[in-house]
């Protein structure tokens, strides 16, 4: 089986949709031997933020000498992104070879259960690439939800929720409180958990499954905080307030104050993993060396571009803050691509007041909402001087033609994973600065 092949097979199984329930993956773990029971685990769910915070906590485990695992949702580029030991990315060849295992060695399960979902086969995939390499820690991000995930069958030294908000509402509820109880699925019977600061609803939810499973709460905001000491555009300085672990001094170089909550998270989940082996100059150093692509990336080039995943309106309005703040001398251009089951109008209201200019473009992925869709939504509430392109790479084209007759432009690309990735696979991932205070 070649590379292409293994991806073909596995954007195969996404045809088989999305499918919450353990039953077949807990059938498909017995069978491989129940991998995840192998290493020590951090288990993250959320709307918002699970990805940085999985990469910080697992930044700041390497740190301290352990040899760790991070398996993340969505990729960017390329499928190996999702698993990751040491911050290095499952090789194109291990990929082929696993899918080909574990494929077969769950052949005899066709005949009682359905084909897996791509994310079950994936998330086995992950599991036993990590036993196979004898990772001490794994830091795991739910795909969706928690309760019923496929990564809910490990049972973590530490369970951590971050910014609930609505999205998937589809598959996880109408209102905060049934997502939240959806995340708070992943506590665990007396497994600490660490806590994001959540809207009342999810916060009575949380609290209650805290209760229920006698497991400790820590909540931002409440147990543990963080100081604000610079924001710029190429990350932030803060201190980290727990009474006694108070610790000054810390960076992380992802933009955004919203990153601020996000990082004292990953603090208090490492601290709480570790508890007394925990090393103060780890943790700095952790969290200054965490790099996490598509979270406000900025692109060299002229003009200087901005990339951010921002899919929901949540996401939506901590990017138009970061723009309000940090780019207030920059005329926007707007490129701006959603999936048509996100709360499209909730996106364009935070964005669309930031931007001189906005392109509609659909991503190449059967959930995008049309341009044209897109441009009329906008239209709707109030917005009608943009223009529709009819790729993404159209749209940058046209962005570029823009910003030649527009001063002191920067060219905003946003609104799903997806695009962003599209956009990043077009540009080429080697113009990704590492320190942007000249260009921007």
């Amino acid at each position: 089986m070649s590379y292409p092949a293994a991806i073909d097979y596995l954007y195969g199984l996404q045809k088989f949709g999305i499918k919450l329930g353990l039953d077949k993956t807990k059938a498909i773990m017995s069978e491989l031997g129940d991998p995840f029971a192998d290493f020590k685990t951090v288990h993250v769910a959320g709307t918002n933020g699970k990805g940085s915070v999985s990469a910080m906590t697992a930044s700041i485990l390497q740190a301290h000498g352990f040899k760790v695992g991070l398996f993340t949702s969505p990729h960017l580029v390329s499928f190996t992104e999702r698993i990751r030991i040491n911050g290095k990315r499952i090789t194109e060849e291990e990929v082929v070879s696993l899918t080909s295992e574990i494929r077969d060695g769950i052949a005899g399960l066709r005949t009682v259960l359905p084909e897996p979902t791509f994310f079950e086969f994936v998330t086995a995939m992950a599991f036993l690439y990590f036993k196979r390499n004898g990772v001490d820690w794994a830091v795991i991000e739910t795909g969706m939800g928690g309760r019923l995930d496929a990564t809910n069958l490990i049972m973590p030294a530490v369970s951590v929720i971050t910014k609930i908000g609505l999205d998937h509402k589809e598959f996880l509820g109408e209102t905060i409180k049934d997502i939240a109880f959806e995340k708070a699925g992943i506590i665990k019977a007396g497994v600490p958990v660490v806590s994001a600061s959540q809207p009342d609803d999810a916060a009575q939810v949380i609290n209650a499954a805290a209760l229920k499973n006698g497991s400790k709460l820590f909540i931002y905001g409440n147990d543990f905080s963080g100081d604000l000491w610079n924001s710029a555009i190429d990350g932030i300085a803060f201190g980290y307030r727990n009474g006694a672990s108070s610790l000054d001094g810390l960076r992380v170089r992802l933009a955004g104050e919203h990153q601020l909550e996000n990082a004292c998270l990953a603090v208090k989940a490492a601290m709480t993993a570790l508890g007394e082996d925990i090393k103060y100059s780890a943790v700095a150093r952790g969290l200054n060396e965490t790099r996490w692509a598509g979270r406000l990336e900025f692109i060299q080039g002229d003009p200087p571009m901005l990339i951010d995943g921002a899919h929901n309106p949540d996401a939506a309005e901590s990017l138009s803050c970061f723009v309000g703040k940090h780019l207030a001398g920059k005329n926007i251009i707007l490129v701006l691509g959603i999936m048509a089951d996100k709360d499209i109008d909730g996106i364009l209201k935070q964005l669309l007041p930031s931007a001189t200019s906005t392109i509609f473009c659909a991503p190449n992925y059967g959930r995008a909402a049309s341009a044209g869709s897109l441009a009329a939504k906008a239209s709707q509430i109030g917005f009608s001087n943009t223009e529709t392109a009819s790729s993404v790479y159209a749209a940058l084209q046209r962005a570029r033609e823009i910003s030649l007759r527009t001063e002191a432009p920067l060219i905003l690309i946003t609104g799903s994973f997806y695009t962003i990735g599209e956009a990043k696979e077009l540009l080429g991932e080697k113009a990704v600065l590492g320190d942007l205070r000249e260009t921007v």
